[in-house]
C-alpha cells in the first residue's frame, strides 16, 4: 500500500508538453547489510566512498537476519530482507547473504570487493537509460514525469525511496560489538507507486513531508533491471 495520495495524469489531460527524453542514466547501488554482520563494516566503507561518487545513487538497506546475534540493527526492515529475497528468486540463487551489493538491478557482488565494483560501475555508466524520467519540486509536492521512445518489453514499477544521508551507531554488543559505525544513505521508506507499460507518458503528483532525501526508480517487475532512476537532495 502506498503511503501516499498520487494522482496519475494521463497524457492527453495535462502532462506536460515536453517529456523526458532518455539520457546516461547515474548508477543505482543497492548495498544489503547489517549492524550484526561482522562481514560488513568494510563493504560499509566501501559504499561510503562510492555513496560521493558522482553518477552513483547509492542506497543502504539494512537486513533483520543477522539480528538474533546479540545486536538488533535499529535501520533493519523486514521489507528489505523481502526484497534481497525476491531479487534472489529472480537471478534463481538459493541464498541471499550479506553484505551483498546490487547494480542497477542485475549486477549482484560482493559487498566489500571495491574495484570489482568500481568496473561494473563504470561499464553499466555507458548506458542509456531506458526511459526518460524527470522529477520537479513545487512547493510542498513532487512530480514526476516518465516517458519511453517504445512500449516496454516488461512491465516496470515506480518507486519512491527516501533516504537519510548518514547515521553514526556505537554498536555495543554482538559481532561488531565496540565498533561506531557512520553509515550512509540509510533506506528510511520504500513506497510502490504504480505500474507502467510504458505505453504513454504518465505524470505523478504527490505530497512531500519530511526531509530525508528522495530517489525515484523505475525498474522491470521482478524486480529486474533498473530503466531509469534520479534523486532529488
Amino acid at each position: 500500500m502506498s503511503l501516499f495520495s498520487v494522482t496519475a495524469v494521463a497524457a492527453q489531460d495535462g502532462l506536460p508538453d515536453t517529456v523526458p527524453k532518455a539520457a546516461q542514466m547515474p548508477v543505482l547501488v543497492e548495498l544489503f547489510t547489517s549492524q550484526g554482520c561482522i562481514s560488513c563494516p568494510p563493504a560499509d566503507e566501501v559504499f561510503s566512498r562510492l555513496a560521493d561518487e558522482p553518477g552513483v545513487i547509492a542506497l543502504a538497506l539494512h537486513v533483520d537476519y543477522w539480528d538474533y546475534l546479540g545486536w538488533e540493527d535499529a535501520f533493519a526492515d523486514p521489507a528489505h530482507t523481502t526484497r534481497q529475497k525476491r531479487y534472489a528468486l529472480s537471478s534463481g540463487a538459493k541464498m541471499i547473504y550479506t553484505p551483498q551489493v546490487i547494480l542497477n538491478g542485475v549486477e549482484r557482488l560482493q559487498g566489500a570487493r571495491e574495484a570489482e565494483i568500481r568496473t561494473r560501475i563504470a561499464e553499466l555508466s555507458r548506458r542509456p537509460a531506458a526511459v526518460g524520467l524527470k522529477l520537479r519540486r513545487e512547493a510542498e509536492s513532487l512530480t514526476i514525469d516518465v516517458a519511453a521512445a517504445a512500449p516496454l518489453s516488461r512491465p516496470a514499477v515506480l518507486h519512491l525511496v527516501r533516504y537519510h544521508p548518514g547515521r553514526e551507531v556505537e554498536i555495543e554488543r554482538g559481532e561488531n560489538a565496540g565498533q561506531t559505525i557512520t553509515y550512509r544513505n540509510v533506506v528510511t521508506s520504500w513506497t510502490r507507486l504504480a505500474e507502467w507499460r510504458g505505453e504513454a507518458p504518465i505524470s505523478l503528483r504527490l505530497p512531500l513531508e519530511g526531509e530525508d532525501r528522495l530517489v525515484v526508480i523505475v525498474q522491470e517487475q521482478g524486480p529486474g533491471q533498473v530503466l531509469a532512476a534520479e534523486q532529488l537532495d
